[in-house]
């Protein structure tokens, strides 16, 4: 901790360049960066969390982008994490928002931070949660999760936040796939962008006809899409969405690029943090993102000591394992039990 102490004192007086050195040391997962963390937790849980997800291509950036401006000329002081792709060369983050939001990352009470989707130790979704801690304790009123696209890691961001925008497109036929890929799940509002091209609004009809389809209003004896069946074989719905919870997904239309519907956006976004405020669906979602997150850690911790034990002891194990003499599994629980991490298996 006394290798932080300069930077503590920094990011507490108000120093973004601290805030952003402190976001540095937790994802290059410096030495003592759970530590800063810890000491740094107070005021975590003030901003209000969004998450901005869909994929490839839907205008995701230029309408966070327009968001954020949105939200900062109401008078609130904005944070945005932009996931970006990965360079195979470098490990960083490649172009896309730290180009496409440089204008925007210049303007007063706006802070950008670009993070690299290169799977590090323990999780995207772990560092990206850390970060928006940080944003969260220095004092900005609202944090803007968007990731690169739909897969687990993105989806696993977004499930951060206390409000989820799923961003499609008109001509990506993304409406079909909707359910499959789990966008309904997580979505608390639906937004076509690129509204003013063909399609758009059947893409809307399509989502709305998803919609029902979740809340059971047609096709009611047929089980929902990622049900799965209880030992008494009836079906239950995995936990979680909006669609299940009483809070009917608005489903609006944008044009980023000239900030059509953006405002419209933002009302939606304003009466969800409401309704999940006074239903407590806020504090459900604020507590299971919590023990969440602790279990991220825990396997981070696990990950870590698993690693750092076979690059310790993997010479004694390596000439019986390439010659067949031992098993890949019979390796593991050595070195389990060697560590003190695994248990003998009862028999």
């Amino acid at each position: 901790m006394d290798g932080h102490r300069d930077l503590i004192q920094a990011f507490r007086a108000g120093d973004e360049r601290a805030l952003a050195r402190a976001i540095s040391v937790v994802e290059d997962q410096a030495p003592g960066f759970e530590e800063l963390l810890e000491a740094l937790r107070e005021g975590v849980g003030s901003a209000r969390r969004i998450g901005v997800t869909g994929p490839p291509g839907a205008g995701k950036s230029t309408l966070t982008a327009e968001l954020a401006r949105l939200m900062r000329d109401a008078g609130s002081r904005v944070a945005i994490i932009a996931v970006d792709p990965t360079s195979p060369y470098t490990g960083g983050a490649l172009l896309g928002d730290r180009i496409r939001m440089v204008e925007l990352a210049l303007e007063e009470h706006i802070f950008i931070r670009s993070m690299a989707s290169r799977g590090s130790l323990g999780g995207l979704a772990t560092a990206a949660s850390e970060a928006a801690d940080l944003m969260d304790a220095f004092g900005f009123d609202r944090v803007i999760l968007e990731t690169l696209g739909v897969g687990q890691s993105e989806l696993e961001i977004a499930g951060t936040a206390d409000s989820t925008v799923v961003v499609l497109v008109p001509e990506s036929g993304d409406g079909v796939q909707a359910m499959k890929a789990g966008l309904m799940e997580v979505a608390d509002v639906f937004c076509v962008n690129k509204a003013d091209r063909p399609g758009a609004d059947l893409l809307v009809k399509e989502i709305e006809v998803m919609k029902a389809i979740r809340s059971g209003n047609t096709l009611r004896g047929i089980p929902r899409h990622h049900a799965r069946i209880a030992p008494g074989g009836a079906p239950t719905v995995v936990e979680r969405t909006s669609a299940d919870s009483g809070w009917d997904v608005p489903v609006l239309k944008t044009v980023a690029t000239e900030a059509r519907g953006v405002s419209e956006l933002a009302g939606a976004l304003d009466e969800h943090f409401a309704w999940i405020r006074e239903s407590g669906e806020l504090e459900r979602r604020r507590r299971l993102s919590l023990l969440d997150q602790t279990r991220r850690i825990l396997v981070r911790r696990a990950e870590k000591a698993a690693i750092e034990a076979w690059e310790e002891r993997k010479a004694e194990f390596l000439p019986d394992l390439l010659a067949g003499r031992i098993t890949p599994y019979r390796v593991v629980r050595r070195l389990g039990e060697l560590s003190g991490t695994v248990k003998r298996p009862q028999r």
